[in-house]
């Protein structure tokens, strides 16, 4: 994602069309290969999902997800690590249990850019590895992508992923509940919606409800985290306008008894720990991660 500047890029053959987000003001350039590729000047990208870059004043997608603070959503109010109340989650009660007694609980992070780690390759696993790991916690990371380190904590790191740059809500709708649920995730972690916010804002919560009803029907067991999004300065309106619905999106599937949980991942967090105006940099990531793990930490081993 980048501001509506620059000049023309285009998605490469074989590839989804979509755009990961650069730092404003980069020259041209083309990636090949991967899975995002954007510049603010004129670009293209062969055989990857998405390429991105803006022209005629409007940016051609949106690279990334946010990132935040405060976890809300989990059981009976207690207050998180962020200082952020919990609150909703009606459907996760008492003895709910997705992850294993014992082995590793597999954790899915699904999303666009800011979930692939577009301006820290490992994004927000990075730190949520670390604390897990800091605590005793027995997690690894699913997905059908990789980046990231090789080592986090003196530990091999999971680097595995299901983030898509530049994509909206719809696309990873696309991809469930087939391949992205094939790993058979206990917990998956859902922030979506950036690239709706200039792509198309209108009808966001409706098509979060959709993308929210695939997973739960398909994975009745597991742990579905929901977050609203995290700071986009270039579509701030439209990004408190989305953020206001979810936490009643999630709400009203948890009252239905749905596994579901709220994570604010917007409150708190400052625009200075926006890499480039969309993605985070590693306090970001940092802060996106200590969210996370407040919310699903009572349900690790």
């Amino acid at each position: 994602m980048e501001p509506p500047s620059g000049s023309g890029g285009q998605a490469g053959a074989g590839g989804t069309s979509g755009a990961a987000g650069m730092p404003p003001g980069g020259s041209g350039g083309g990636a090949s290969g991967g899975r995002s590729a954007g510049m603010a000047g004129g670009g293209a990208a062969v055989g990857g999902q998405s390429a991105g870059t803006a022209s005629g004043g409007a940016p051609a997608a949106a690279g990334g997800g946010t990132g935040g603070n405060g976890a809300t959503g989990g059981v009976g109010g207690a207050s998180d690590a962020a200082g952020s109340s919990t609150s909703g989650g009606g459907g996760v009660g008492a003895g709910f249990a997705p992850c294993p007694a014992s082995g590793v609980c597999k954790i899915l992070p699904l999303g666009d850019s800011i979930t692939d780690g577009l301006t820290v390759a490992g994004g927000y696993r990075i730190h949520l590895f670390e604390l897990a790991r800091e605590a005793g916690k027995n997690i690894t990371f699913v997905g059908g992508s990789m980046n990231g380190p090789q080592m986090v904590a003196g530990t091999p790191f999971p680097r595995a992923h299901e983030g898509h740059s530049g994509w909206t809500i719809s696309q990873v709708d696309g991809i469930v509940p087939t391949p992205a649920l094939g790993v058979n995730p206990h917990i998956v972690l859902l922030h979506i919606g950036t690239n709706d916010m200039y792509q198309g804002a209108s009808g966001a919560e409706e098509r979060l409800g959709a993308l929210i009803d695939q997973i739960v029907q398909t994975l009745p067991d597991a742990l579905l985290v929901v977050a609203n999004i995290i700071p986009f300065p270039g579509s701030a309106s439209q990004v408190s306008t989305y953020n206001a619905g979810v936490p009643g999106v999630v709400d009203a599937r948890a009252e239905q008894g749905k596994h579901v949980l709220f994570v604010d991942q917007f409150k708190g967090f400052p625009t200075s720990e926006l890499a480039d105006g969309v993605h985070p940099n590693d306090a970001g990531y940092a802060r996106m991660a200590e969210s996370w793990y407040a919310s699903i930490s009572k349900y690790l081993h």
